[in-house]
């Protein structure tokens, strides 16, 4: 089987499942697991990820007001590829080509491969997801065996949790800084079932956009940045630059942590697991392990001057 997926998930989804080897393409934007960096890529992106937050913000809506898509399908490659089933995504056309383009060019291909096109909202529907790419695959068996493991951590961190009585402070998840965005989909379920109190998004819902003086007044304990597409080194740089906003001041005393949203919430895939045992580690640090370096960084307010 020839597979191409055209979502960093999916190509984690069917990394997890054994399946690796039949992966023939993937997109721009896949970084995980080291192996991909030997497939070829068949989309790219119009925006400038080297830009600040609000630079990329920006390019993102005069995209989407001219009606363009952030995306580039390599159609001549994808034919060359000869993929049996291609894998999309319906859920965001920020995070990924949509599956209406897919489908468009896999009905001008001869033969026409299969589409999966993933939708998960929540964490059920991520694992729903995992095995939809599994009957693609014919990897049943695997995905119950993943899914089964994934289920098993998690139940690990409530019984920890229950067993310590442990206190649910209330969070806030930003996944972007100008302008600021909550976190929605399956976050506020990460952050419920790490043990802690979404205090700005419901599961399921879309992010939203969120001024400075909401997340003021939502009364949080703790604020984890989780910038959307960014991994751990350029969320902590853009943590440091949000927490030096005029608006920041009343959030000062609050701790900030900087996360690799990569691995832990962009990606609706096996990796949301890591991101629920991460976030118990920040919550409640006195009932589990300490952290993996890498994953998450505290980001403390700088030091008065000559202090």
């Amino acid at each position: 089987m020839r597979v191409i997926s055209l979502v960093p998930s999916a190509t984690e989804i069917v990394a997890a499942l054994g399946a690796f080897d039949t992966l023939v393409g993937v997109t721009h934007a896949c970084d995980f697991p080291a192996a991909v960096a030997g497939l070829p890529r068949v989309t790219s992106c119009d925006l400038d990820a080297s830009a600040g937050p609000g630079v990329i913000d920006t390019q993102m809506r005069a995209l989407a007001s001219e009606g363009r898509s952030l995306y580039t399908l390599d159609a001549d490659l994808i034919r060359s590829l000869c993929p049996d089933v291609i894998i999309t995504q319906a859920l965001c056309g920020v995070c990924a080509v949509m599956d209406t383009d897919v489908c468009a060019l896999a009905a001008r291909l001869d033969p026409a491969p299969g589409v999966v096109s993933l939708a998960a909202t929540n964490l059920d529907g991520v694992f729903d997801d995992i095995a939809l790419v599994a009957r693609a695959l014919t990897a049943e068996d695997e995905a119950e065996e993943l899914l089964a493991g994934l289920r098993r951590r998690m139940r690990v961190v409530h019984d920890v949790l229950a067993t310590a009585h442990a206190p649910r402070p209330r969070v806030v998840v930003l996944e972007w800084s100008e302008p600021s965005y909550a976190g929605g989909h399956w976050v506020p379920e990460q952050v419920r079932r790490a043990g802690g109190a979404d205090v700005l998004a419901r599961a399921g819902d879309h992010s939203k956009m969120v001024p400075l003086d909401v997340v003021v007044a939502a009364g949080a304990d703790i604020v984890l940045f989780a910038p959307c597409g960014h991994d751990l080194t350029r969320a902590t740089e853009e943590a440091r630059r949000m927490r030096a906003q005029a608006g920041w001041g009343p959030l000062a005393g609050l701790p900030l942590w900087a996360l690799d949203a990569n691995a832990l919430t962009s990606r609706p895939g096996p990796r949301l697991v890591d991101g629920i045992e991460v976030m118990a580690r920040i919550f409640n640090p006195a009932v589990f392990s300490p952290l993996t370096p890498g994953h998450a960084t505290r980001v403390d307010a700088p030091a008065p001057a000559g202090g």
